[in-house]
């Protein structure tokens, strides 16, 4: 019997809810309720066709403008007139080929055997590493990179036979690479690599010698990568074309796409400086003085060393930038800033003139220091030999 329960209820999407909506919807749904997922639970098997029967009316506009003025009603035909669908007598191979539809294949059901493909077979994305400084994000790199892939065999051009042999059809799936296995008490049905061919569809009676009958063969590659200015440390350069072929199962020899080759940057350390986005960070050491009096310093950058001024007054952890000193963003290209952390630094040994000088000063902010060196303090260092 077919539900009564709301369809938008069913697939848990407000009324407003547009096709993508209720296509996320239904995918979840049916992943979770799929029968050869649950295998003799009837309560789920219930939910998928459920799920299934509110997806077919929602997901068509015609059939989903009469559900909403008419309900269940408009769409068995009581209300509305007109082609309408008569849901008791949905069957399985119905639902699958709406879950085909969905999902891209993958499930069968009946006797539909593999889902069509779209276009070319893609072949498999790769990923290597390569290691650059912080200068090389600064002005982009071009590096080296040597990697290992799985390449179309030369001596039998990937179908894996010896020369002057061929292939036979596999018996055990008619030549399809895929058989159907009973699902829930043969109810349903999946559609699984077939284990004779591995999925090509084809046996291999005499091998090829150099790739033992598999049609590929382990080469390596060398290939310089350009590193684009701004890059963040384990972003990727996709290379396009360099991964490997489809494998002979999924594509004739000769036919569909390699992947990608996929580059990840490593940005090393650097000795000075720290990066925040776009930004640099520099620890900058600045003694007693100049944070009081102010001064100028010359500070090193990526480039050339820069003066940078430091204002009477600053304080230990100050801030202090220069503007369009940082790295490039990597999408506009605009350069960040370098920003300057002060640290004062207090000297652990002073002459007895700037002893002197300190502890007069010290008189004029009316605080209390420690006795001068000679006394009680020095006695106790010099008989511990210090």
């Amino acid at each position: 019997m077919p539900t009564t329960r709301d369809y938008y209820e069913i697939l848990g999407v407000e009324k407003s809810a547009d096709a993508d909506d209720i296509k996320r919807a239904y995918r979840r749904l049916a992943m979770k309720h799929h029968p050869d997922r649950n295998p003799g639970d009837a309560e789920a098997e219930a939910k998928f066709k459920e799920a299934a029967e509110a997806y077919e009316v929602l997901s068509d506009p015609q059939n989903r403008e009469r559900y909403d003025r008419f309900g269940h009603e408009g769409v068995r035909g009581a209300a509305a007139g007109g082609a309408t669908h008569d849901f008791s007598r949905m069957n399985v191979e119905d639902i699958f080929s709406m879950f085909e539809e969905v999902f891209g294949g993958g499930f069968g059901g009946g006797g539909r055997g593999r889902a069509q493909r779209r276009g070319p077979v893609r072949g498999y994305d790769l990923e290597t590493d390569v290691a650059i400084d912080l200068e090389d994000v600064l002005a982009g790199a071009e590096r080296e990179v040597q990697f290992t892939r799985m390449d179309v065999c030369q001596t039998c051009s990937g179908d894996g036979c010896k020369p002057g042999s061929s292939p036979t059809t596999c018996q055990t799936c008619q030549g399809q690479g895929r058989v159907m296995q009973a699902g829930l008490g043969g109810m349903f049905r999946i559609a699984t690599q077939c284990p004779a061919c591995g999925g090509r569809g084809q046996i291999i009676t005499d091998p090829c010698d150099t790739c033992a009958g598999k049609g590929r063969t382990a080469k390596k590659r060398s290939l310089s990568v350009k590193i684009p200015p701004g890059v963040h440390d384990g972003q990727a350069v996709r290379v396009r074309g360099e991964g490997e072929p489809p494998r002979p199962q999924e594509s004739p020899a000769g036919e569909g796409l390699r992947g990608d080759l996929h580059v990840v940057v490593r940005v090393r350390p650097h000795k000075l400086f720290q990066r925040e986005g776009d930004h640099l960070v520099l620890e900058l050491p600045i003694g007693f003085s100049q944070a009081a009096l102010g001064g100028e310093l010359e500070i090193p950058t990526l480039e050339e060393s820069q003066t940078l001024r430091i204002p009477r007054g600053t304080q230990h952890g100050a801030v202090l930038k220069l503007s369009g000193k940082g790295l490039p963003n990597l999408r506009t290209g605009q350069r960040g800033d370098l920003a300057v952390l002060t640290r004062i630094d207090v000297p652990k040994k002073l002459t007895d003139e700037q002893e002197r000088i300190l502890r007069e000063y010290a008189e004029t902010e009316d605080v209390t220091v420690s006795t001068q060196s000679g006394g009680i303090w020095k006695r106790i260092r010099d008989a511990l030999g210090a």
